[in-house]
């Protein structure tokens, strides 16, 4: 099965996904080891969605990356489609 590249705006959603997961960890104060642990992923998994080098990981994982940081999801979704800040839609 042959898997069709990503448009330049799938991959640009990616980065704004990466950046607002990174964004709400750092709000939270949680280093990535710990992130990652309580999400059941790697750091290196962690590191890879945060910089956008994987721009469309599971829903499942994004899911328990949001939760290990207090994101709530509604948050998520705006701050990857609009690039607002997660940690202002948040409070």
């Amino acid at each position: 099965m042959v898997r069709v590249p990503l448009t330049d705006e799938e991959r640009e959603r990616g980065e704004r996904l990466g950046l607002a997961l990174r964004d709400a960890r750092a709000a939270s104060s949680r280093s990535m080891v710990e992130v990652a642990a309580e999400a059941g992923i790697s750091v290196e998994t962690l590191r890879k969605i945060e910089t956008g080098r994987i721009p469309t990981p599971a829903f499942f994982t994004v899911m328990a990356i949001a939760d290990a940081v207090g994101l709530p999801l509604d948050a998520l979704r705006a701050a990857a489609e609009h690039g607002t800040s997660p940690v202002a839609e948040a409070s």
